[in-house]
Parts: structure tokens; sequence; C-alpha cells
């Protein structure tokens, strides 16, 4: 069994808090809150052992899962790397990509697995495409969320743009060439709206549009590739795609695709229209599942420490041209 402690139960943490301690293998030893009445609160409606101080949970733990405020992640990270445990930080990973790049000296040192929550990887609208050729010429995002004060500590590019952002990065694989963005601060007093353009040194070329102050929620991603156009919907979990037929490299699950004849009789064409179906999964649990399985097995995750930082550094560009820095 993996000792277990987590660190932060506000609204996401409560959830980890609750996930941690279902899962098979793990044994959740407790949780630090610095918020000492909330903490008590906590513990006695959970039965879960609320820590008194950070640094003990660290020391008596396996494994640290920094459900804390961004701010705080690489002093608690570059904590539990140096005591050589096991740690899943929330995203972003880190305030910047110093402190990204700090980490992963530190992890490499540590010999540890470290893992990253950006949990629309194992949203299942993506996961049902597996098994599909995926190679991007260009993507279009749109997550655009209703007006919530949680996580306006930060930008909306780091709040939200970011799980577009990873997304993006580990579909096209490719090193970010150029990076053009505006943005404006409506509500809070940082970055509310925000449109980036990335382009990559493959061609590919992605444009994210971000909002926290819409009057409806949406996390909507299309991807338009040389043999087809997929459209995925995170919110609703679905996804569903159109590829040209190659009958020397069938699609997955095309024996319940509908089929569309076009071109000439020459040089007639298949369209397939497919609707994969979704795994049905708790994503934040299934993260949560690899990264105990990670451990106990030793096997990669699927968000690295290294993909985390990429993306910090890709929100620290489009926040730069933001800025005219």
């Amino acid at each position: 069994m993996v000792k277990i402690g987590l660190i932060g139960v506000g609204h996401l943490g409560k959830i980890h808090l609750r996930l941690l301690s279902e899962i098979e293998g793990f044994d959740l030893i407790g949780f630090y809150e610095p918020n000492a009445v909330r903490a008590q609160e906590i513990s006695k409606e959970t039965g879960i052992k609320a820590w008194e101080n950070v640094e003990s949970l660290i020391q008596e733990a396996d494994a640290l899962d920094i459900v804390a405020s961004t701010t705080q992640h690489f002093s608690l990270a570059s904590q539990c790397l140096r005591k050589q445990k096991h740690v899943f930080i929330e995203k972003p990973v880190t305030a910047t990509t110093e402190e990204g790049k700090n980490l992963i000296r530190l992890a490499q040192e540590a010999k540890v697995k470290v893992q990253v929550g950006h949990v629309e990887r194992f949203n299942p609208a993506l996961l049902s495409l597996q098994g599909y050729d995926i190679n991007p010429k260009f993507i279009e995002c749109h997550r655009l969320a209703q007006w919530n004060p949680r996580g306006t500590d930060v930008s909306v590019v780091q709040d939200l743009m970011i799980h577009d952002i990873d997304l993006v990065l580990s579909l096209v694989r490719a090193p970010v060439k150029r990076v053009s963005a505006s943005g404006v601060a409506v509500l809070s007093d940082s970055l509310d709206i925000a449109n980036a353009r990335i382009e990559f040194s493959n061609g590919a070329v992605a444009n994210l549009t971000t909002s926290r102050i819409s009057i409806k929620n949406m996390r909507k991603m299309r991807i338009f590739q040389n043999n087809g156009y997929l459209s995925l919907d995170f919110l609703d979990k679905r996804s569903e795609l159109f590829l040209l037929e190659d009958k020397n490299h069938p699609v997955p699950g095309e024996d319940m695709a509908i089929r569309m004849e076009f071109g000439s009789a020459e040089n007639l064409k298949n369209l397939l229209m497919l609707s994969p179906e979704p795994p049905s999964v708790n994503a934040i649990k299934m993260e949560l599942e690899e990264f105990q399985k990670s451990i106990a097995t030793g096997s990669q995750v699927r968000v690295t420490l290294e993909d985390g930082v990429a993306a910090v550094e890709t929100a620290s560009l489009i926040l730069e041209k933001i800025q005219g820095i």
C-alpha cells in the first residue's frame, strides 16, 4: 500500500480527498489544510485525520497530492521531492517556467514519480479517440466559463486556457515556433478573456479562445487534418469524426460508421461519420489511479512533469505577448 497525504482541501481538494479514500492501493493517512477551522470541519465530516503541520505529513507519507494554490506548488513540491516522496501536482504545475525547470531537476535527483493534474487528458471525449490516427494541421479551441471568483488569483490563461494548451501540445507533438495573443481584464485584476494563436515547427496551427465571464459554459475542440475533421465536446464528454475512408488502412469502428459517397465516378471517395462510444470513467479518479499504478509498477504517467512545465512555458509566452513584453 502507498501511504498518501493530501495538501489543500479547497473545492477541488475535497473531491481529491474523497477519491483518494476510494482508490485501491492507496492508504490515505490524512490531509493538511492551512485554514485550521476548515481543516477541523472537513476532518469531522469525513473522519479523515487533519495534520497540524505539513512537514509532519510529508515525512510520514510515501506520496503527496498537492491541490494547494498555484503560488504554493513549487515550495510544497520542492519539500516533497527533497524528501524523495512521489508527487501529484494540480495544474498549472508551477507559477513560472523557472520554478518548473527546478522541479524537473529535483525530481530527477529524487528518482520518484511526478504526475501533473491536467485532467482533460482523461476526459472520455479524448479517450474515445484512442486507436485513431490524429495528425492535426489546425486546431480550434473554445473554453468558456461562467463567472466564478474561485481561481481569479491567476489569469484566465493559467486558470482555464492551460487545459487546452496542454491538450494541443500533446496532440501536435512539435516545438512551438511562434505565438501571438491578445486579452483583457474585465471583472478581476487579471485577464478574464484571452485569445492565442500558436504556430508549430511542423506547420500546424492552433487557435485558442478562453473566457471566464461567459453567459454559458463551453469546452470544445475541433481538429482539422489531411484525412478529415474531429470534433470534441469536453463538457458533454463525446466526440464526432468525419474521416476519408482508406481501404489500405481501415478506421477503428468502421463497421458502425455512416458512409457518404462523393466525387466523380472515376475518383469516388467515402466519407465516414463516426461517434465513438466514450468510456464511462471519472476523469479525476482515473488520473489518481494512474498515479498509484505508476508508483506501484514503475510505469510512465500520462502527464509528466515535463508536460506540465511545457504548458506553463507556453502559457508564459502567451501572457508576454498580451502584456507586450
